[in-house]
């Protein structure tokens, strides 16, 4: 089982060009990834066979609850497909940049299943959020 892990603060390149870390791509299977608006402002970035498995879960679920079909919606239309080029970087969406804050700094931490892109005074706040309530 490959296991996303770390927490780096890579540089946007060229307006919306971000370099994946070496750990993080040594995980990814082949050159493809689905980028999506993930919860809390950032970035999900999936290997592109995890997230078939994800989307899979999703597409399963009844249609009928109105839940379900929110997350549907929130899920598929902000995803968009990348490619890792041969300098290991990915271009970010400009809606993806502009939902998730991003504008120079940026922090990719690796979660487990997936990898987060967050702006990076996004990703502090949110972090002292997660530590004062874990603490707490």
């Amino acid at each position: 089982m490959r296991m996303f892990l770390g927490e780096y603060q890579p540089n946007i390149t060229e307006g919306s060009r971000i370099a994946l870390p070496k750990r993080i791509r040594d995980q990814i299977r082949g050159n493809e990834l689905i980028l999506s608006r993930g919860f809390e402002k950032c970035i999900f970035v999936y290997d592109k066979e995890d997230w078939i498995t994800e989307a899979k879960k999703q597409v399963e679920n009844p249609i009928t609850d109105q839940l379900t079909r929110d997350l549907k919606r929130y899920m598929f239309s902000g995803s968009v497909e990348a490619v890792i080029d041969v300098q290991g970087r990915i271009v970010l969406p400009s809606s993806l940049k502009e939902y998730a804050g991003i504008d120079k700094s940026t922090v990719v931490i690796g979660a487990g299943d997936h990898i987060e892109i967050w702006d990076g005074e996004n990703w502090k706040k949110h972090l002292e959020k997660i530590s004062a309530r874990l603490a707490g």
